[in-house]
Order: structure tokens, then sequence, then C-alpha cells
């Protein structure tokens, strides 16, 4: 066994870099800053009761001038937040207007209690808040519109888990509502056609005393973020979705061009088709463009998802397609991560298409939560960045440890290492592992730098999620912003 430290990667924002994402846009502005198509006045819908659309526009108005630092020892974890305005170098603002708000009424919730915790009461909320988004992108186009959806439909539908605004400590990707329809993501599903971004906004994010009773699972226990971190998490998830680019990987002018594929599996919401697969592609910028796969099947030997060898073909030609409409250029290197082994039909299929295409190099790894633990010395975890070498094709990356720019670590469980498995790989095992840890950074939900996987196999999970309420041969939209 080896273990080395990879440092912490920079990031790059609009004139100048630095490691951490709330510093970097503080004091550089966003890596489009002077791009004059960049997002400057993002026009923001809000649907929401009259009391939710209410307090979420009070809120926003109070970001627009900073919210102050938590008061901590550790002020490198908790900086303030500078407003989004467009006398600093964050250099965007909110238009909240009237005309860009619609409401529901609390009685039309109400109705909804006698059939609470059932998928008929997901669906009918689902539709109040489509039928409203509707509206609103027919009248006045906006760019991005938030739901402010209110308690009682949180009661009814468990939609904590998927709030900004709550700490995430399980970063396994599990489901925790597995047996009924999810109205987050049946939401983000039903609103896509009508082709403008939403953003599902809690009443905690803005108002903290808005909390539920966390009695039955210790899955709910997660803590709510300081106030600050809160609006950074939300105004950066906003300037995204408006179409700007928030930062981006450091890239070495001298290196290929690459491309990052992440592919995993989910179930059809009938549960009568097995898994089927997907792929997330992302370059260094962070652009995102979905795909949507074929059917996939479990190997009878090691009981993990596979693709026929057509299948793989098919799915990574699709994605180069995106790649090159997106990017018009083909990459010089691809880089594929996977939630499973990949088998002799896949690397088979993968390989001819990267020959078509006469992509110069290529790696192939799969990424899982690893059972290796390291334990230092002191109280601390294990640093963010330890890379553990078990062997020639066996990795573990601690992509969530105590961070030396904190002075902390910031969670509350022990965290788990990123298991990597070497499958077909060209670059060293230090490269790729340093590759993976910078792109943990690449989640426009999160300004909090330590995110465990890297965005593309992140994004794939998200997605399937959401795509799995997508009937098949319905077009979806092809930006990784539909999907956050």
């Amino acid at each position: 066994m080896k273990i080395d430290f990879i440092e912490e990667p920079e990031l790059e924002f609009g004139t100048g870099r630095h490691i951490d994402i709330r510093y970097g846009l503080a004091n550089y502005g966003p890596l489009d800053f002077a791009n004059p198509l960049s997002p400057r006045q993002i026009n923001t819908g809000v649907v929401g009761t009259p009391e939710t659309v209410e307090r979420l526009l009070e809120w926003l108005e109070k970001c627009r001038n900073g919210i102050p630092a938590k008061e901590s020892s550790q002020p490198n974890l908790f900086p303030h937040f500078p407003g989004f305005r467009l006398d600093n170098n964050l250099n965007t603002t909110l238009v909240l207007d009237s005309q860009l708000q619609r409401t529901i009424l609390d009685r039309e919730f109400d109705k909804l209690k006698p059939l609470s915790g059932t998928d008929l009461a997901v669906e009918r909320s689902v539709e109040l808040f489509r039928s409203e988004i509707q509206i609103l992108t027919e009248r006045t186009k906006p760019h991005v519109v938030l739901c402010a959806v209110p308690m009682q439909l949180i009661k009814q539908n468990r939609l904590i888990k998927h709030d900004p605004a709550i700490a995430e400590q399980h970063s396994d990707g599990a489901e925790e509502n597995r047996f009924t329809l999810d109205f987050h993501h049946l939401l983000k599903a039903k609103a896509m056609d009508l082709g403008v971004p939403i953003q599902i906004v809690l009443p905690m994010t803005y108002d903290p005393s808005k909390r539920l009773s966390q009695k039955r699972s210790t899955i709910m226990l997660k803590t709510m973020q300081d106030e600050a971190t809160r609006a950074w998490n939300l105004h950066v998830a906003l300037y995204y979705k408006a179409g700007g680019t928030p930062w981006r990987l450091v890239r070495d002018p001298r290196a290929l061009t690459t491309c990052y594929v992440g592919v995993s599996f989910y179930e059809s919401l009938d549960k009568t088709r097995l898994l089927t697969s997907l792929a997330q592609v992302f370059n260094e910028r962070g652009d995102g463009v979905v795909v949507r796969g074929g059917a996939a099947q479990l190997a009878k030997d090691d009981r993990q998802p596979h693709l026929a060898e057509q299948g793989a073909h098919d799915l990574l030609a699709s994605a180069l397609d995106a790649y090159e409409r997106e990017h018009r250029t083909t990459p010089a290197r691809l880089v594929l991560h996977k939630s499973s082994l990949f088998d002799e039909n896949e690397c088979s299929g993968f390989a001819k298409v990267l020959k078509a295409r006469r992509i110069y190099s290529a790696d192939f790894l799969t990424l899982h939560q690893s059972d290796a633990k390291l334990f230092r010395t002191s109280f601390y975890p294990s640093l963010r960045g330890t890379l553990l070498t078990l062997d020639d094709e066996s990795l573990a990356l601690y992509t969530r440890g105590s961070v030396d720019f904190f002075s902390t670590y910031p969670g509350l469980y022990a965290p788990q290492a990123l298991g990597v498995r070497l499958q077909a790989t060209e670059q060293t095992a230090l490269f790729l592992a340093e590759e993976i840890l910078a792109l943990t950074k690449m989640n426009w939900n999160n300004t909090q730098f330590d995110g465990f996987e890297p965005i593309d196999l992140r994004g794939s999970r998200q997605v399937g999620r959401i795509l799995k309420y997508v009937p098949e041969g319905k077009r979806i939209q092809p930006r990784y912003s539909y999907y956050m």
C-alpha cells in the first residue's frame, strides 16, 4: 500500500484563481465576467402560495444587499455573501417584478390533505405548480422559475431531502423515498417541456424557524446551513441556470481537450424494465449535456448492471454526438466514470466508438464507496485529498475529509473514501485521482467545495432520478441545468 496527498485543486474565475468557490467569486467574479452575453439581469419567476412568495421575495431582497458571515472560529468555512448586485464582482442582479410572480391559494393544498402520502397527492401538487409555471413562461419568458413550496406540501411529501439549504451528509446517492412518486423529481420532469429551468425552494431556506419534527429516521437529521451559505448556494445555482458559467477547472493549454462522461443506471418507474443507462457529459467548463441510453441488464456473475456491446456503442456515440453539437469539436481524450465494473462487451462497444471517432486517448474508471479506512493520530478524519493505493488497479481517494483551508472537517459523520478501480487507463493513478478531486468541485448546487463524487457521475445519478419520470420517446432537455 502507498499513501499520497493531493493538494486542493484551484478553480478559474473571472480575473483570477482560488481553491475556494466563494472566495473566488467574491474576489474575481464569475468566469464569464467580461462576456457581454453573460447574465447581468436574471428575470426570476416565483410561484408559490401568497405567504411563501412574499417571504421568499423579502429574503431575496435582503440577499441583494449582502449577508454577514456567521460568527465562527473557522471564518474560511463561513464567508459572508457580498450581495447579488451589479456594483460588485458578482456583477449580476435578480429582476423580481410582480409580473414574474404567480400564487396558488393555500386552500388548493388544503384539499390534498386527505390524500397525504399518496401518489395522487404528489401528482396534483405537481400539476398546481406546473400550470402556474406554464402561464409565466407564456407571458413573461423568465430565465428561471423559483418554486416556493409551502410547509403543508413538505409534510405531505417529505421534500426536505432535496433542499440545498440542508447540509448533505449522505452522499452515496441512495433514494430515501423508494416506493412513492417524488414531488421534486416529478415536477422537474413535468416542467421540462416548458423550456425554463426551475429551482425548488423550501421555507427553511429563507426562514430557519420552519423546521420539521425529526422523530422517526436518523436520515432526516441534517443540519441547516448558515444564512450566507444558503444565499451563496441559491444564487450561484440561479446564475448557472440562467446561462452563466461561474467557474471552471484550471486547464493546462498543453493538455489534451478532454470530455468527461459519467454513466450510471436507474430502475424504470414501473419497475417492469430492469435498468436503463444514461450519460452525463462535461468538459472543463462544466457544460453538461444529458443523454438517455438504452436498456441494461444485471449480470449473473457480479450482479452489477451492464450494457450489451451495441448498447455501449450507441450510448457513447450519442454522448459524443451531443458533445460535438455543443462544442463543435471532437475531444482528443475521453474519461469515462461508471458506477459499475466494465465488462468485456462494454469495453468492446466503447472501443469501437473511440476508434471510429479517432479519439487519441481514453481512461475507463469504476467509482464506488470504498471499504478502506485511514485513521490519523489526531482527533480529525483523514485529509481531503489523501490517496491510498491498494494495488495496481484499486485506489481509495478521500474526496471528503479535513480541509486545511477550513481548519476543520466540515461534516458530521466520519467520511468514507471514494473507491476507484482503474480498469483500462493510460494516465497514471495519481493524475486520474487529481482529476477526480477537481471534478468534485464542479457542483453548481454547492459552493462548499468538498463533494463526494465527480460531477459527471453525480450528475448522471441526479439526471436518472428525473428521467425515470419522463416517458421513453419524449424529448428531454439536453442541458444539465434542467435536472439540478
